[in-house]
């Protein structure tokens, strides 16, 4: 079940969502601290991360997929698209960044849209993919978007970037705090962070790995055969 912009909007004006921007915004600043001159996408409902964006880089764009739906950002000068997510309306290699925040986990099927993320990133581009936690708690309760769609263990979407030819470069967790809605979680959600990760630093309600564009796919190494041998006839 994929939620629609709308519903997404809703949540990130509850606490727990402005918890869980706070929290998943300082770990994409971490890994992307600047991006001067830079043109970025943001795929998926990626807006409420994209606003430090707009005022260093070069473009800032953000796509939200047809089943899905699509809301104005930023209001006074919308940035926002809609579009299909087997065949994104841009240019080979045009952006240098790739945001994908409640992306993968509601697509209606992984290839083709990772192809397509692949074919517009430029070649020396990263992309930064949030994706929820499959071992955590924001997987399997319904309060947060993150609690919808397909999670993920660590190794399944290394597998899969993998096989749409991106090399996984850096990998992340955050949202440690547990998934509760209320006002004491705004006072108390970074002290749950710090606390959890360093006592269940794999347990966070969402992975980020950052990737880059591989240009050769691997090749599989072919097992040599041994000829069987042949019994000489008297």
């Amino acid at each position: 079940m994929q939620l629609d912009a709308r519903e997404l909007t809703e949540f990130y004006e509850t606490p727990m969502g402005q918890v869980a921007r706070r929290m998943i915004l300082r770990r994409v600043r971490m890994l992307w601290p600047a991006a001067h001159g830079q043109r970025v996408l943001g795929y998926g409902f990626a807006t409420p991360y994209l606003k430090p964006f707009l005022s260093e880089t070069e473009r800032v764009i953000a796509v939200m997929p047809a089943q899905q739906g699509v809301v104005p950002w930023p209001e006074e000068k919308p940035l926002a698209a809609l579009a299909e997510e087997d065949a994104l309306p841009f240019p080979d290699a045009m952006f240098d960044r790739i945001l994908v925040v409640h992306g993968l986990e509601g697509a209606d099927a992984l290839r083709p849209l990772l192809r397509q993320l692949w074919r517009v990133l430029a070649a020396e581009g990263r992309i930064l993919i949030v994706a929820p936690n499959r071992t955590s708690l924001w997987a399997q309760i319904e309060r947060s978007p993150f609690g919808y769609g397909r999670p993920f263990h660590r190794g399944e979407l290394d597998r899969i970037l993998r096989g749409a030819m991106f090399e996984p470069l850096h990998w992340d967790c955050t949202l440690h705090h547990p998934p509760l809605n209320g006002r004491r979680l705004i006072r108390t959600g970074a002290t749950w962070e710090s606390f959890g990760r360093r006592v269940w630093p794999a347990l966070g309600g969402v992975h980020l790995v950052e990737a880059t564009k591989s240009l050769y796919a691997p090749v599989p190494i072919q097992k040599k055969k041994v000829p069987e041998p042949v019994l000489a006839r008297a």
